[in-house]
């Protein structure tokens, strides 16, 4: 070796040795995103296992030709509700999500529908992890199977994964007294710090929250780069050219798409990471399902039709489930389903919170109803409470339906044997009068009978005032609203619900 090519080599080492290691390549992440997946099948031609699997395999197949790393996440609600999950407890789902090839998953509140038992028995049959960081059981961080995050290489970048779950969950779920939730600031800041300790060059969240909760959590916790959302069902993209959100809908109806160009540059304080998004929601309407997948969905459907398809009746209206409808004024599903009810065991009025209706459709007057129409609308399988409580609980109970319906919330009360009018315009807790039962003013003093589901009985969806109330017909007693629902329908044979004013908006 020549004197010259010697301390050439030598200078080289000594330039590297003070400038630090070498810097990483570009790179190219592209994350699939689903968020509130709980059906196998397609909504009007759209969703369900087989187009989401056929556009993931796509997707993941084009990626890495050009050289980019895939991960595929979904930001919570799998295993509930829906029509099977109610018979399988969300079996069929995790069977689903392995097919379709999910890597990382946040824990959302209808993965506590069926008790934290039953959710820990789902995460073990995941071929996916799922991620958890703002959740402990029984005063220990974490849920037994979840991880609190991940660490993804992508080139020679570090991408950290955190999981979060809406701190409502106990509000708006049944995951039982043990199971308790972390802010969202205080979690996302201590997990990301975890994560740049570990060397993370961006912190990505999966977060099981509203849109405004999640962009909070960006401005709380800068070191958050990226936030991949669920749980309000919105096809959402916000990027201020320093953090984003994104949201792919619900039902798999599109697939999200983030591809982001992750490079190290120099900056004023030294080298640093920056990051370029490109976004999409890929629609999956026209697309062909894939064959295995469809062969799973296809199977399940098969089971239902023959467990399920039993006639029990026709309507002469149309019946209108949809969320939107259900969750923002009287509903004729809603009058059915709480007459239902409250003929069943004999109660003086049902309120029944409108976020448990699924079905999401509408059925043409003259549809006959089946009991898998039924179990599809109810899915959760609650039974039907009956309370005594006074007038002014049953007040204050309509307010808390109302306290909300601005924002769709799922708390909105369907009722029967009652009536009432509401303000949007005017505070919560301020919206309700000219409420009446069986046609007389309801007195604050007097005592009514009601029937609600177990869930609300237990002061879900911010029933507080049901909580304390005494049970004439309590868990041990109660009867599976879908029974009671699907007997009175077969009972009158033709059912012709109507809007009758039971709830009024005024503004």
């Amino acid at each position: 070796m020549s004197r010259l090519f010697r301390i050439l080599a030598i200078s080289f080492a000594i330039a590297l040795w003070m400038a630090g290691p070498l810097a990483a390549e570009p790179a190219k992440l592209v994350i699939l995103h689903l968020n509130d997946w709980d059906r196998i099948d397609a909504v009007d031609g759209a969703g369900g296992a087989g187009r989401i699997a056929a556009v993931i395999k796509d997707e993941k197949a084009k990626a890495e030709a050009s050289g980019a790393t895939v991960i595929v996440t979904f930001g919570g609600d799998l295993i509930s509700p829906s029509l099977l999950s109610g018979i399988d407890m969300g079996a069929s789902m995790i069977d689903l999500a392995n097919t379709v090839g999910l890597d990382y998953a946040t824990l959302g509140n209808h993965e506590f529908d069926f008790g934290p038992q039953v959710l820990r028995a789902r995460i073990a049959e995941s071929k996916f992890r799922w991620l958890s960081g703002n959740v402990a059981l029984k005063g220990q961080p974490g849920f037994p199977g979840a991880v609190d995050a991940a660490v993804v290489e992508v080139g020679g970048f570090k991408i950290g994964l955190l999981g979060l779950t809406t701190p409502d969950t106990p509000l708006v779920s049944s995951p039982g007294p043990d199971v308790t939730f972390e802010p969202y600031a205080s979690a996302g800041a201590r997990i990301a710090k975890a994560l740049k300790d570990q060397g993370a060059d961006m912190v990505i969240a999966l977060s099981h929250e509203e849109y405004t909760g999640d962009l909070a959590l960006m401005r709380a916790v800068p070191a958050i780069d990226v936030v991949l959302g669920g749980h309000d069902h919105l096809a959402f993209t916000h990027y201020d050219g320093q953090h984003a959100v994104f949201k792919a809908g619900s039902q798999g109806i599109f697939v999200g798409r983030l591809t982001l160009a992750i490079d190290r540059i120099e900056g004023r304080s030294g080298p640093k990471v920056v990051w370029k998004p490109d976004f999409a929601q890929i629609h999956t309407s026209n697309v062909t399902p894939d064959p295995a997948a469809q062969v799973k969905v296809d199977g399940y459907l098969a089971k239902l039709d023959t467990d399920l398809g039993q006639f029990i009746g026709t309507t002469t209206t149309e019946l209108d489930s949809r969320r939107a409808t259900v969750r923002n004024g009287e509903a004729t599903v809603g009058n059915l389903f709480a007459d239902a009810m409250r003929t069943a065991v004999a109660a003086d009025v049902a309120i029944i919170n409108g976020g448990g209706i699924r079905g999401d459709v509408t059925y043409p007057a003259g549809s006959q109803l089946t009991r898998k129409m039924v179990f599809t609308e109810l899915p959760f399988g609650n039974r039907t409470a009956k309370l005594l409580m006074t007038g002014a609980d049953v007040l204050a109970a309509l307010e808390n339906g109302v306290s909300q319906v601005e924002q769709g919330a799922g708390r909105f009360p369907q009722v029967s044997g009652l009536s009432f009018a509401y303000a949007v315009g005017k505070p919560a807790g301020a919206r309700v009068s000219d409420a009446s039962i069986g046609g007389k003013p309801i007195d604050p003093t007097a005592t009514y009978t009601v029937a609600t589901n177990d869930f609300m009985a237990r002061g879900g969806d911010g029933y507080a005032t049901f909580a304390p109330a005494k049970a004439l017909i309590d868990d041990r007693a109660a009867k599976l609203m879908a029974s009671q629902i699907m007997d009175h329908i077969a009972a009158a044979g033709t059912v012709s619900p109507k809007l009758e004013g039971r709830s009024r908006r005024l503004d």
